[in-house]
């Protein structure tokens, strides 16, 4: 009797410790997403282990990974050496609930990182057979295994949208798929249909647009409200054939396309509807009003508004209205790319109105030139928190003739500069602007220019680099500064002293992490306990981007499309680069929310955060994405031996 007693107890604390461990792996990701029964063979297979503080629990000479750790209580640090002679060594921290080392055992591979315990912990060990099976029948571990930081984002996403779903109904997203908005089918006729026919049709459908198509119901144009009123001003027969007065080649997007996609469209090209098309077929028609009706800000009519604006007065008055429609698309779940994507598209607009308003009121200079932007707007990674970064391209024979011309810009450039000061772009403190002298250029000067930075790599010649080199033209012919670009990239692909001494340059902002904290914040001052998310976190990731694009022939400015063009040339391996990607991502989005809350407390924009401040799973997060940027460092201080 005592025997069964005995045994009844112990199998009651195997029970016990078995629920226990899993209530406390049902805290943290990915475990509390995996089927029970996934979880249970997790707990049942595995083992605890103590390690004292400063004894190493993986070392890259022990040779390919035979366990799967899982951080019970304590904290783990990593240390991986720099490939060149700098002492310093790439530092991170493995908390309580977090697990690692996946890519190694994934890999088949020792661990490239010593882990050691920071301080007297215990991990759960699940060795490699039970991970290999584990692995096979989780999804939702495999998910997690493979694609690093973003299957946490997944998490705040999904809870961002649930949040908005609540406040503005299910069919409320941006990115709802076009085809659940085109409810109806397009109205459409032949290119010979007189357009009485074609009017007739759009009243009797209640449409507000009919297609021109083809036998093969191809859209070969479309014919609007808008078209109609400017037939109906120039007194146009409405007898005539409707391919006389329509707009050929309609812009067409898939239906599996989102409503952003299609009011980013309609913004940048001024259109009011957008074709939809699967095989090379006309299938449905998506309007701004079908995009608008779900409740949705009306970015559209915004940058009409901003586009047409008769003076600088409204231009001015239309600032608020941005920060509006900003802050409505943060509380309803839209990606900070989206938001970075929207920012730019109107301040392009304003900056386009604010020159014609410009030269209409000072006079035509009778010289064709063109507006250029650096930095973030030239990578169209704007936030609300913008500068003046910009300057002048121009056509001239001579330097001579340059001076010239110049003279004539300049007066112009220096007045532009101070009504978009007026507008909300901070004037430039290190006077990167436009009406600079140095920076009203011709073509040949700007070439000139670029080839000093790249033969002289001085430290004044590489901070100018990481500024200049991100240049597009926002107003005026783009074809110079194509060619600049094009050049700009044949040189620095031949030149691989200037590649060493950018990356060198892009290993100066380090992410706040380190051993001690997890962590590393300022001290002391206004700024003690905060860290800064765009130097330190955006930064590593713009100029490790910055420098690969331009040494392996990658003509796009934007951060994160210089990461999948990366990707498809095999210059970044695709897991790494879509971590790359979710850590900038969060690290912008957590900057923006920043930035909303401060202009709710009617405080100035700031990029310096408290982490104490996140919550646990937005500050893990974090945490993970600044070690995506870290390994991207380690990387590139690998490739180029430093």
């Amino acid at each position: 009797m005592a025997d069964n007693t005995f045994a009844e107890t112990g199998k009651s604390a195997v029970l016990q410790n078995i629920q226990g461990t899993m209530a406390f792996l049902q805290q943290f990701p990915p475990f509390n997403q995996m089927d029970m029964a996934h979880l249970a063979y997790l707990v049942e297979h595995c083992q605890l282990r103590f390690y004292a503080q400063g004894e190493t629990i993986l070392n890259p000479e022990d040779g390919p990974v035979e366990f799967f750790y899982i951080v019970k209580q304590g904290r783990v640090v990593g240390e991986r050496p720099h490939a060149g002679k700098q002492p310093e060594q790439s530092t991170f921290e493995i908390s309580t609930g977090e697990c690692f080392p996946l890519a190694a055992l994934i890999g088949e591979r020792a661990t490239r990182t010593r882990h050691l315990a920071g301080e007297d912990s215990f991990c759960l060990l699940l060795d490699k057979p039970a991970f290999r099976k584990l692995f096979s029948v989780s999804e939702q571990l495999r998910n997690f295994a493979l694609r690093g930081v973003s299957s946490l984002l997944d998490q705040v996403n999904q809870q961002v949208q649930l949040r908005a779903a609540e406040s503005l109904g299910e069919q409320y997203s941006l990115n709802t798929p076009l085809s659940e908005l085109a409810m109806r089918t397009a109205v459409t006729c032949t290119a010979e249909c007189s357009l009485r026919d074609a009017v007739r049709q759009m009243h009797e459908q209640h449409v507000g647009s009919i297609v021109v198509v083809d036998s093969a119901q191809h859209p070969l144009g479309i014919f609007t409200l808008r078209d109609l009123r400017r037939v109906i001003a120039d007194n146009e027969s409405l007898d005539q054939s409707i391919e006389l007065l329509m707009t050929p080649n309609p812009f067409a997007l898939p239906p599996s396309a989102s409503a952003f996609d299609a009011a980013i469209a309609m913004a940048e090209r001024h259109i009011a509807h957008v074709c939809l098309i699967t095989d090379q077929q006309l299938c449905g028609v998506v309007s701004e009003r079908d995009l608008f009706s779900l409740q949705r800000v009306d970015l559209v009519h915004l940058a009409r508004t901003l586009r047409t604006a008769s003076k600088l007065e409204t231009l001015i008055a239309l600032r608020s209205d941005i920060n509006m429609l900003v802050d409505r698309m943060l509380a309803h779940g839209a990606s900070s790319t989206q938001i970075t994507h929207i920012i730019t598209l109107l301040n392009d607009q304003t900056v386009c109105r604010v020159i014609e308003l410009t030269i209409a009121d000072l006079g035509d200079p009778g010289v064709q030139f063109t507006w250029l932007c650096f930095g973030s707007e030239g990578r169209r990674e704007q936030t609300l928190l913008t500068d003046q970064d910009n300057g002048i391209v121009f056509t001239a024979d001579s330097d001579a003739a340059a001076e010239s011309i110049r003279q004539k810009l300049l007066p112009l450039a220096q007045e532009i500069n101070q009504r978009l000061a007026r507008c909300g772009f901070t004037l430039c403190t290190g006077n990167i602007m436009a009406g600079n002298p140095e920076l009203c250029l011709s073509q040949q000067q700007w070439s000139q220019r670029f080839d000093s930075f790249i033969a002289t790599t001085t430290p004044e010649h590489l901070l100018r680099s990481s500024i200049y080199f991100d240049l597009r033209a926002v107003w005026g012919p783009a074809k110079g500064v194509k060619q600049l670009r094009e050049a700009l990239l044949a040189k620095i692909a031949q030149n691989t002293l200037f590649q060493r001494m950018m990356a060198e340059n892009a290993l100066r902002h380090r992410p706040p992490l380190g051993l001690i904290r997890d962590f590393v914040v300022a001290r002391k001052g206004v700024e003690k306990d905060t860290l800064d998310l765009k130097i330190q976190g955006l930064t590593p990731f713009v100029d490790g981007a910055r420098l690969l694009a331009l040494a392996n022939g990658v003509g796009v400015c934007n951060t994160l499309e210089r990461l999948r063009a990366l990707i498809r040339k095999g210059v970044i391996d695709e897991l790494d680069g879509a971590a790359y990607e979710e850590a900038y991502h969060f690290i912008q989005q957590t900057r923006m929310q920043q930035h909303q809350l401060q202009a709710k407390q009617n405080l100035p924009y700031s990029n310096r955060l408290d982490p104490d401040t996140l919550n646990h799973l937005d500050r893990r997060i974090l945490r993970e994405s600044f070690r995506q940027a870290q390994r991207l460092q380690s990387s590139l201080a690998q490739r180029y031996q430093l």
